[in-house]
């Protein structure tokens, strides 16, 4: 059906928007450090909303993963866990480049290797690239790419023209960066590798919501790492007290951080949520998912930013440079969607 990338965009959409969202609420919590929101996130974002989804939408779940082969389990829950890893080398490299520059070249690292590694795994590269609308998909993508490096470009003269970061470094930041994103591809290879447990569950009935039965594996890798990682900071650095009653904050203050950091990490699940809606209904181009997600969550980031007056003080010449790579990304999203309605199974 010629409307199945359409509505599958649509859905990859709303999953770029929570995507850009999901970090917003730490601004909110009171007297908390960035360890203390992550660890509460993690555990909602990696643990509790995957395993409840997966629970509500995918007939005989727990069946399911017991049943799958013991390999397709350990290597999805492997790979997720390297992306754990990117997740903390992004946070670092924020600290030295900036947040423009960081998400610009971890996305467009992440956005090319995640799409192309799997076909090429596969051996389907040639394959997939062969079907009609192959070549309109193609340019939709790299148009996209275009649009992601130029929103990077005029991130960084925002940054530059307001003070941006003050302990830059851009070597450090740079590989920092570059680990970042090739880890975060790594997440699309382990939902990949999962795929065959998502194919039990469609043969349960899952429908659309095959995907839920696959992300819990990929999501326990990464909140392994995480939680890991986080608890031995948060000992060294003593933070644990901030996160219990009668630490100099309100009950109802403490209560309002655990929920900000729960939505947080809820908002973060909720795009791969939409995201496995959004492909499988991508037609023979369900390869292009990565990328459209990679791109929607740089256009939003980026949108949301605007709204929340953040562009206000910079100069007309890189709003403009802002406005024009929006413009790009939303042309390459008509195309890529275009080309995959000629190539609907």
């Amino acid at each position: 059906m010629i409307l199945g990338p359409i509505f599958g965009t649509g859905l990859h959409a709303i999953g770029g928007m929570a995507a850009s969202t999901c970090y917003t609420p730490f601004e909110k919590t009171k007297q908390w450090s960035w360890v203390s929101f992550w660890l509460v996130q993690a555990v909602f974002a990696w643990l509790l909303v995957p395993l409840i989804l997966g629970i509500l939408t995918v007939p005989d779940f727990f069946t399911i993963l017991q049943n799958s082969s013991p390999n397709v389990v350990l290597g999805a829950f492997l790979l997720g866990g390297l992306y754990g890893f990117g997740g903390m080398s992004f946070g670092m490299a924020i600290t030295h480049i900036g947040y423009s520059l960081t998400y610009t070249i971890s996305i467009g690292i992440s956005a090319v290797l995640g799409t192309i590694i799997p076909l090429m795994i596969n051996g389907k590269l040639v394959e997939y690239f062969s079907k009609p609308g192959a070549d309109i998909v193609l340019g939709g993508m790299l148009l996209s790419i275009i649009g992601v490096i130029v929103c990077g470009w005029a991130g960084f003269r925002k940054d530059k023209e307001l003070g941006g970061t003050t302990n830059f470094n851009m070597a450090t930041g740079l590989i920092l960066t570059i680990i970042a994103g090739v880890l975060s591809a790594v997440f699309n290879i382990s939902l990949e590798f999962g795929q065959p447990i998502a194919d039990m569950a469609a043969d349960k009935g899952a429908g659309v919501f095959e995907g839920n039965a696959k992300l819990i594996v990929s999501t326990a890798g990464c909140f392994v790492v995480n939680v890991v990682w986080f608890t031995v900071l948060g000992f060294k650095r003593n933070t644990f007290k901030e996160m219990m009653p009668n630490n100099g904050l309100g009950n109802g203050d403490l209560v309002k951080n655990y929920t900000l950091s729960g939505l947080a990490g809820t908002l973060w699940c909720m795009q791969f949520f939409f995201y496995g809606l959004g492909h499988v209904n991508m037609g023979d181009f369900q390869f292009i998912s990565w990328v459209l997600h990679m791109s929607m969550l740089i256009f939003f980031s980026f949108l949301v930013g605007v709204f929340m007056k953040e562009w206000k003080e910079v100069s007309k010449s890189t709003f403009r440079l802002l406005i024009i790579a929006l413009a790009v990304l939303c042309i390459s999203f008509v195309i890529i969607t275009y080309g995959s309605t000629n190539g609907v199974a």
